[in-house]
């Protein structure tokens, strides 16, 4: 772990990384909660710890590897408990309906910081995944969902991550983008390693009621996530909380696109944090913090995120579950008649196509404004299903064909969920990152459920209508962002 460096070129580990305090006669110290901003340049680029960071990026990548790690043979172990293919969508995607319904208690429980949600999320994955395997042995279909779901409760986390690289108290406001494009680069590693080791599990088999191939990919995750748990303990650090006497702030409205625009060419203004001194009545500070009142713009920017957060990944999650289904289906367009193994293959090698890309795509970041970086990615997106659309239509579907249209989706949707929450965080008071994050991540999961079950249904309602529900999202999307694409504007960074 301590030989572990992320690219200073990237990240410039080099800032400082503090609280500013604030001292002005008898007021008090600044409180560095989520509510404070500074105007400083070091405070625009600060990052928390580099070992505490890097156990959030790894519990992405092991929380994407969890996620995807059953799709190559989901569908077959369904079918061999007495299950179908819809029923094995359904298994994919259920944990992430029940992450949604778990986030808002365990929020009133985070008291605002993360060692609580991840050991939340280590314990879940590691009883989940148990149950999942043991359903072998019982012969029950339900017990494999019923693991699913119990991850579902770590699968939580996934909120936490993008809410931890959006932090004001931790990550200033030109180093957001960046670290939700690490993010976004241990997602394409998760989701080609994924099904690639689930198949090759499949594969080597192992003939016993325990540990053979339907099995073997929760047993192993267990094992994985009990070592990072352990690392967890012993090199995760929280963010600091706030004192418990309150201290009231002021806040200025966020920033116009054209006040957004000329920050990028000189230093940001002060963001306005006053504190009260503690005599204060308190009826004068609850008058000194106004709340803050969205416009229409912020409220179509708003949505267009959340509209965007569950397209990319209603998408990619219908791709991830169709293609071991539609390879292995009798359907007239299918020329493969692919195992899982062979299956787990093709998803994992469009996957591992995109990484160099994704790479090239943190350093694009700090130059790139968050906006032209969704157009671009749902553009190339968009261009893979209108591919697959022509293939499918015309009865041309082969190996080289499926892969490019898988790659280009795989890219595209990927590099377009990059920027949902961040653009957002730079546009919205700080003290908003936790609402927000829940939001962005609530569509997330609302497209990973219902894209995992889509796909799983790919073949029964017929491809081209799979693909094409899929373009109509798009075009929604597409109609919004243009509509709003003045306001979407925000420092790059």
């Amino acid at each position: 772990m301590q030989g572990f460096r992320l690219p200073s070129t990237i990240l410039n580990l080099s800032q400082p990384r503090r609280f500013p305090s604030v001292r002005d006669g008898g007021l008090q110290d600044r409180v560095a909660d989520e509510t404070t901003i500074s105007s400083a340049v070091d405070e625009e680029v600060k990052l928390p710890k580099l070992a505490s960071l890097v156990i959030v990026i790894i519990s992405n990548v092991l929380l994407q590897i969890t996620f995807f790690i059953i799709v190559s043979s989901s569908n077959d172990y369904a079918r061999h408990l007495g299950g179908s293919s819809t029923f094995s969508g359904l298994v994919i995607g259920i944990p992430t309906a029940v992450s949604g319904v778990t986030l808002l208690p365990l929020m009133r429980l985070d008291q605002g910081g993360y060692k609580r949600p991840i050991h939340v999320a280590c314990a879940s994955m590691v009883v989940g995944n148990i149950l999942y395997g043991l359903a072998y042995r019982a012969n029950w279909l339900y017990l494999i969902l019923l693991g699913r779901m119990v991850c579902g409760c770590g699968f939580t986390f996934w909120m936490y991550n993008k809410r931890y690289c959006s932090d004001p108290r931790i990550v200033g406001l030109r180093r957001r983008t960046t670290l939700a494009g690490w993010l976004v680069l241990g997602q394409g590693v998760g989701f080609s390693s994924g099904p690639f080791f689930g198949g090759l599990l499949f594969k080597v088999g192992f003939n016993n009621s325990i540990f053979n191939g339907y099995t073997s990919p929760a047993w192993v995750m267990a094992a994985c996530w009990v070592i990072f748990w352990i690392a967890v303990g012993i090199w995760f650090e929280d963010v600091p909380r706030a004192p418990q006497k309150p201290v009231a702030l002021r806040s200025m409205p966020a920033p116009s696109a054209r006040e957004t625009d000329k920050d990028d060419k000189r230093e940001a203004t002060p963001s306005v944090r006053v504190a009260e001194s503690e005599d204060a009545p308190a009826v004068s500070r609850a008058r000194a913090a106004p709340i803050h009142k969205m416009t229409p713009q912020q409220w179509g920017v708003s949505a267009t995120m959340c509209w965007f957060a569950m397209t990319t990944f209603f998408i990619l999650g219908a791709w991830e579950s169709n293609i071991p289904v539609f390879t292995s289906s009798r359907d007239p367009a299918n020329p493969f008649h692919f195992s899982p193994f062979a299956a787990g293959n093709l998803i994992a090698l469009g996957g591992a196509c995109t990484i160099p890309f994704l790479l090239l795509n943190l350093g694009f970041a700090r130059r790139v404004q968050d906006r032209h970086t969704l157009a671009l990615g749902t553009s190339l997106g968009t261009a893979g299903l209108l591919i697959a659309m022509a293939v499918l239509r015309t009865h041309t579907v082969s190996y080289g064909t499926l892969w490019l249209c898988w790659f280009l989706v795989a890219l595209g949707f990927n590099v377009a969920s990059t920027v949902t929450l961040s653009l957002l965080s730079k546009q919205l008071p700080g003290e908003w990152n936790g609402r927000i994050s829940l939001f962005i991540q609530w569509s997330n999961y609302t497209g990973r459920v219902t894209g995992a079950v889509w796909g799983g249904s790919g073949v029964k309602v017929g491809m081209l209508t799979f693909v094409g529900v899929q373009l109509a999202y798009v075009g929604i999307g597409t109609v919004m962002f243009t509509t709003l694409w003045r306001h979407l504007k925000a420092k790059t960074g």
